[in-house]
């Protein structure tokens, strides 16, 4: 061989060793940097969206309240007027894997901020990044419950600590006259 061979080849095999050299470093790297990325969006999750109170309709009281005490997220229902008080006991909750939503919700979980529930499951609160409750013609609202077994948006409005009666019927003085005077 003569020597410009030599300096060619010596240089392409370099190159080479360099380029199998600098991929395993970049995948390595990458490797390691989306591990760091997946932890830290599991740390970043902000459950604060979740504080505050919440109803199945944007003109009625509220009817859940969820709040942090003592460092746990709790929940609360309203009771009725015949109770001495607003708000039932504080009944636990826990964060839900975003992987388990589609048990609750029939939402890709990669269009979910964070799940909160009771340790049952009879309730289950589900926040929805804001882009897609705006672009999904069924939702109007980031929220979403799951109360057994049922499913819809709910809405978040002022906490209130007026007793109302939720047990009351709202409909019992109206009359449905038969609209088929044939009968």
């Amino acid at each position: 061989m003569s020597l410009g061979t030599n300096v060619v080849s010596n240089r392409l095999t370099h190159l080479i060793v360099s380029l199998a050299v600098s991929s395993a470093l970049f995948l390595t790297a990458c490797n390691d940097n989306s591990k760091q990325t997946e932890t830290q969006v599991a740390e970043a999750v902000d459950l604060s969206i979740f504080e505050g109170c919440y109803t199945v309709s944007n003109d009625e009281p509220a009817q859940i309240k969820v709040s942090q005490q003592d460092g746990a997220w709790v929940m609360q229902m309203k009771e009725p007027a015949s109770a001495k008080r607003v708000w039932d006991n504080p009944e636990p909750l826990e964060v839900i894997e975003n992987s388990d939503v589609s048990k609750f919700f029939s939402i890709d979980p990669n269009n979910v901020d964070a799940v909160l529930g009771r340790p049952d499951r009879v309730l289950v609160l589900a926040h929805v990044k804001s882009a897609y409750a705006n672009i999904d013609p069924l939702l109007d609202s980031e929220y979403l419950s799951y109360i057994y077994r049922g499913a819809n948006t709910i809405y978040r409005v002022e906490c209130d600590e007026v007793n109302t009666d939720i047990l009351a019927n709202p409909h019992a003085d109206i009359i449905v006259d038969n609209v088929n005077e044939s009968v």
